[in-house]
């Protein structure tokens, strides 16, 4: 009787283990190092075109700007003449020195709203690095074409009209106040660039420029500041290249007497 229960037993055991669909094993996947591919370019990606890198996003607007006050300037087209002719029958003549005042509004605007505590996209440091390399970039093409260009003012003073360095100067700045907040508010960067076109139409309220000049003034002052930044190789945030190389530690000096040791480690 026992051994025909077991029988039985292990019968049905064996018929339903035979039923029963075969569980397929699935290995875990290994999740991906992100730290290591965090920034690699995936295998297969496409490089960008050449027309949507960095320096041509960067240089396009400028470029137009330029390209186009040089079409028009003086002695090519008649716009400029007829520009004048508009702004002297909406505005009397005036001469102001209110042009010079707003020159460096935008750089002043950047000034309050650091210290008002936004956090600009680059620490001090970094913003005067820029602005200086910006600064010695706009002063030297602007008044190279200046010299070559040979451009009579409107009121015939001298022969320094094309491009406005007012003009550039001011859009410079502007241009920097915009990249340093506008992660922040895209206000700053509108009220940076009103002031930079109210210096614009007061040189030629002024008499002092034709349009042409103040147009390509815009360009190459956003261009001065977008090159200063593709250029710039201390990123924000990072400390001074020299800084990173550079460590002091304190020592020892023989017969008495402590010192401080200077280490500096160059890089190619």
């Amino acid at each position: 009787m026992l051994k025909s229960l077991l029988f039985r037993l292990v019968l049905v055991i064996s018929l339903g283990s035979a039923t029963l669909p075969a569980v397929a094993q699935v290995p875990l996947a290994t999740p991906a190092d992100t730290t290591l591919n965090k920034y690699q370019t995936p295998a297969g990606a496409a490089k960008k075109a050449w027309y949507k890198g960095k320096l041509v996003r960067a240089s396009l607007v400028p470029a137009l700007l330029i390209t186009y006050g040089a079409i028009t300037a003086q002695g090519n087209a008649g716009i400029n003449r007829e520009t004048r002719t508009f702004v002297r029958q909406q505005f009397r003549p005036v001469s102001t020195r209110f042009d010079d005042a707003l020159l460096l509004a935008p750089y002043a605007e950047l000034g309050l709203v650091a210290l008002a505590g936004v956090e600009s996209r680059s620490d001090r440091i970094n913003t005067l690095l820029v602005i200086a390399k910006a600064e010695a970039i706009m002063l030297a093409s602007v008044f190279a074409v200046k010299s070559l260009s040979g451009e009579t003012r409107p009121n015939g003073s001298d022969n320094l009209s094309f491009p406005s360095g007012h003009t550039a100067q001011a859009f410079l700045a502007a241009s920097i106040v915009h990249t340093e907040f506008r992660d922040k508010s895209q206000w700053y960067g509108v009220g940076a660039y009103t002031i930079a076109t109210s210096v614009a139409a007061l040189r030629m309220i002024n008499d002092k420029h034709w349009q042409s000049d103040v147009v390509a003034g815009a360009g190459f002052g956003i261009l001065s500041a977008h090159l200063a930044y593709l250029t710039h190789r201390n990123r924000w945030g990072r400390q001074p290249r020299l800084l990173r190389e550079t460590s002091f530690s304190p020592t020892y000096v023989p017969g008495g007497g402590m010192g401080l040791g200077l280490v500096w480690r160059p890089r190619r």
